[in-house]
């Protein structure tokens, strides 16, 4: 055993896990992608068939938070990939962007080779969902960082937009129709609350409505990519807001230009009973919830009363119309 390993660094297992995940890597690269696994930078060719007129790239990075914690406690790693690549796709979606690249980054008291491979392939098979290189990322051991069986999940991606159709549109009026998509769980907002509700309740306990609580907690976040693209084709969107922290009330005011405001009538869709049971069980506030958790809408888009009228809703997780812009300031809960 070398020095390095003995103070809690094994270079070797970082090299044998390179090695192993190679495959799942390139499996998302294109013909864009010049250099990947084993560079000191990736690269990504822009341009060509198919590109804006006017392209603008667009970035954005985040983590999992504490969601790392029960999965860790749960063994499963595979649905976090999922987690950070769609959250991250979530983002730049918000300005009409389509992703091109992804990079994590994954930092750990000591190389669990097992769960790094699990949360790598679950970010490539993400990756290829959306159409998304995985060009590249870095793994670290920090002992002494890190408790032991703790880490940290992050990802950066960028996409590509066209100037002209960047979101939110300047065009947002009161009157507009917010219209929500379902989420498929808590996504990835909320857990440090989460955790300390369900601290002392084994992951594979059987609740009445939710079923498996482990299962229920680690849902992968949803990716709004293929359907917003969809609706896009159909119906003009004038802004897309994620709600992920900060709930309804912070993250809707970030697409909305001064002197407009939202109203959000929750009795327009059914609340998931997990999100009831987090309630009683945390004896949280109503307004608290939709501060920190998404209640069921994992994203919001604004249209145009009239485009709002003349669609269908109730399939493919979108839920329909559940409030409108208004003037004034802020969110209010009807």
């Amino acid at each position: 055993m070398t020095e390095y390993a003995r103070s809690g660094v094994n270079i070797d297992a970082k090299k044998a896990l390179i090695e192993r995940i190679r495959g799942a890597v390139h499996s998302t690269h294109g013909e864009n992608v010049l250099a990947g696994v084993g560079a000191f930078g990736g690269m990504f060719q822009v341009g060509g068939e198919g590109w804006p007129a006017q392209p603008v790239l667009v970035a954005s990075t985040d983590g999992v938070g504490t969601k790392t914690m029960l999965a860790a406690q749960a063994g499963r790693y595979h649905g976090l990939g999922h987690d950070i690549v769609n959250h991250c796709v979530n983002d730049i979606l918000c300005q009409g962007a389509r992703p091109l690249f992804f990079m994590d980054y994954v930092a750990s008291s000591r190389l669990d080779p097992e769960a790094i491979a699990a949360l790598i392939e679950g970010i490539a098979e993400a990756c290829r969902g959306a159409g998304c290189a995985l060009l590249g990322g870095e793994t670290a051991e920090m002992p002494g960082v890190y408790q032991p069986g703790h880490f940290d999940l992050v990802g950066s991606i960028v996409g590509v937009t066209d100037q002209s159709t960047v979101l939110p549109s300047p065009i947002i009026r009161p009157g507009d129709v917010l219209i929500g998509f379902e989420s498929s769980g808590p996504h990835t907002n909320g857990y440090s609350l989460i955790r300390r509700v369900f601290a002392n309740v084994p992951l594979d306990t059987v609740f009445d409505d939710i079923g498996v609580l482990g299962d229920a907690l680690l849902a992968p976040h949803a990716s709004y990519l293929n359907i917003v693209t969809a609706l896009r084709q159909v119906v003009p969107i004038k802004a897309l807001a994620h709600i992920t922290g900060g709930g309804f009330f912070e993250n809707i005011p970030r697409v909305l230009p001064d002197g407009c405001g939202v109203e959000v009538d929750h009795a327009t869709w059914n609340v998931p009973p997990l999100f009831a049971l987090i309630q009683e069980r945390g004896q949280v506030k109503d307004e608290e919830m939709y501060r920190i958790f998404n209640m069921g809408i994992g994203m919001v888009a604004i249209l145009d009363r009239s485009d709002a009228e003349n669609m269908k809703f109730g399939a493919d997780g979108v839920v329909g119309p559940i409030g409108q812009v208004v003037e004034g300031s802020g969110v209010r809960l009807l």
